[in-house]
């Protein structure tokens, strides 16, 4: 007796990296600058649910994810300070560090460089855009700050706004 398969299938990759933030606002330490090594775990589906996996037998290679968006992470967010676009008074005051302390301008996010900011612009923005075309599709992503604190972002793989977003 054959037994019919009808999950979807999906694979995780973690990767790791180091940066630097602090939340505006804030009535905490989170306050001041400070660093996290964190780790974000990418949650990818096909496309399509009755594509299944391919002719390999994977979702996608996971070094294909690795190669896209840990190089992008790499670019981008590793061993960088992650700032609010409005907090002038911190992107100003980096301005004036030596050069060889600030290799790196600033990341300037929409909003305070939260965990769960960091993984909706991961979600929405970065994944759409690095792994455009090849029929597969981010559906979650958990930004671990810590190993006791993370955030999930998630959205419905199968809706035509995110489907539009990997063409």
């Amino acid at each position: 007796m054959a037994i019919m398969m009808t999950g979807r299938e999906s694979c995780a990759r973690a990767m790791h990296f180091c940066y630097g933030h602090r939340v505006m606002g804030h009535k905490g330490k989170c306050v001041n600058l400070h660093g996290h090594n964190g780790e974000v775990w990418i949650y990818v589906t096909r496309m399509h649910q009755q594509q299944g996996l391919d002719e390999l037998g994977m979702v996608i290679d996971f070094s294909l994810l690795k190669e896209r968006i840990g190089a992008w992470i790499d670019a981008h967010w590793d061993h960088t300070m992650i700032l609010n676009k409005n907090d002038q008074e911190t992107i100003l005051a980096l301005e004036k560090l030596p050069l060889d302390a600030r290799q790196r301008p600033p990341f300037l996010l929409e909003g305070n460089p939260t965990a769960e900011n960091l993984a909706k612009y991961l979600l929405w923005s970065v994944c759409p855009r690095v792994l455009q075309g090849l029929g597969v599709v981010v559906f979650k992503v958990e930004f671990w700050e810590s190993f006791q604190s993370m955030a999930i972002e998630e959205l419905d793989p199968f809706s035509p706004e995110v489907l539009a977003l990997y063409k």
